[in-house]
């Protein structure tokens, strides 16, 4: 398979879905907002979106399944599946803030080997594909360089909705202020993991994560020269739902901190 060109296609569907994203939220219906849990909002942009992009893939690999956020399809593949989160950042879409992304990743026999991610409001396309590097808008990307964890820039996702590990949480959050640039929260996991991808974060952690939210996000890290593991430094990010990403230099003292208290 030719994912080099493959990942351009995704990439112009992420683009194209992004352009119908933005134009919704010009004038977004706030009345139409569903709760699929607490604090956990889906619109009607989020199923549209997933629509379009459920049938452009599938023109694109027809023998490929799917895993969705939003669950409008139904289908397994053998051994390829589409992982898929429409709109990446719902709740600051309904709350008109600007920061939200579309996030598709492509998973061969379990492996992870090309991702994208759409960050509309700034329109950058973020994409990657196995031994194939990572880019942004058709420039390659790196991680960080950063060595030293007192000049880093750490992101994170608050939980919104299981607070058990809130406390162990927030004394991780507590400790990291105290040592390092600052501790960022955008509202996006997928636009975070392009980020550390390109070099604006050092390192990224976030626990209670799904699948759709991170996959596409970890291609572009490992592809930038990154690594992405869960907080004990494991490669399965997916069933622990953590995860911990960085320029790979750091991630060791990140993982030392979230470790005094997680692991």
């Amino acid at each position: 398979m030719d994912l080099k060109h493959l990942i351009y296609d995704v990439a112009d569907l992420a683009k194209e879905t992004g352009a119908f994203i933005r134009k919704e939220g010009e004038a977004f219906d706030s009345t139409r907002i569903e709760y699929k849990g607490l604090n956990n909002l889906v619109s009607y942009v989020d199923k549209t979106a997933e629509e379009r992009i459920v049938a452009g893939l599938s023109k694109l690999l027809p023998e490929a399944g799917f895993i969705t956020e939003e669950e409008t399809i139904n289908k397994t593949g053998e051994v390829f599946n589409w992982i898929v989160d429409p709109l990446d950042g719902t709740t600051n879409f309904i709350h008109g803030l600007p920061t939200y992304s579309v996030s598709i990743a492509l998973e061969q026999d379990g492996e992870l080997v090309a991702g994208v991610v759409y960050e509309v409001n700034r329109d950058e396309c973020f994409y990657a594909w196995k031994e194939g590097g990572a880019y942004l808008n058709g420039r390659p990307i790196k991680v960080s360089s950063n060595k030293e964890f007192s000049q880093s820039l750490i992101a994170t996702g608050f939980p919104y909705y299981d607070f058990t590990l809130l406390e162990k949480y927030i004394n991780v959050f507590r400790e990291l202020t105290k040592v390092c640039h600052g501790v960022r929260r955008v509202g996006s996991a997928a636009v975070d993991l392009a980020y550390v991808a390109c070099g604006r974060y050092d390192a990224y952690f976030e626990y209670n994560l799904n699948s759709y939210d991170i996959a596409a996000g970890i291609v572009l890290v490992r592809e930038a020269g990154g690594a992405a593991t869960n907080f004990s430094g494991g490669p399965e990010t997916f069933n622990t739902r953590e995860i911990l990403a960085g320029n790979g230099l750091l991630n060791v003292k990140l993982q030392e901190v979230i470790s005094q208290y997680f692991v």
